[in-house]
């Protein structure tokens, strides 16, 4: 039996097996340089970021806050002012409606002696015409 053939396609295929384990070495390390430089762009992406954040966003976000502070501060003085106003109207109401009802009777106490006397003169002249 011969076996030179068998020999050689043995050859072959540790051959194309050391080719392929080649192979897949290379492809991990050129995965491992892809994500190594991937990273790279990635730190260098956050720093920028991180540098537009400090430059521009933080001090707006330091104006909007103040702004926030000072519209609070104008909100919580104009609702103290409301109250004030409205306590205001409310004692004048009260007030007004006090002086009402002291000019009601005290106009009806000097009138009803007057509108007595009026209303007698009335019918003592009817009673004279009519009768």
């Amino acid at each position: 039996m011969d076996l030179t053939t068998t020999n050689r396609l043995l050859g072959v295929i540790a051959a194309v097996s050391a080719l392929e384990g080649i192979l897949v070495i290379g492809a991990c390390v050129a995965c491992f340089l892809v994500y190594r430089r991937a990273m790279d762009v990635y730190g260098r992406t956050m720093e920028l970021i991180s540098g537009i954040e400090a430059r521009q966003v933080a001090p707006a976000m330091a104006r909007i806050n103040a702004i926030l502070d000072d519209v609070k501060s104008v909100s919580a003085t104009v609702k103290g002012e409301t109250d004030r106003v409205d306590h205001a109207i409310h004692y004048t109401i009260d007030r007004v409606d006090d002086t009402v009802d002291r000019v009601r009777s005290s106009v009806r106490v000097k009138t009803s002696k007057l509108v007595g006397f009026m209303r007698g003169a009335r019918l003592a002249l009817e009673t004279v015409l009519d009768g």
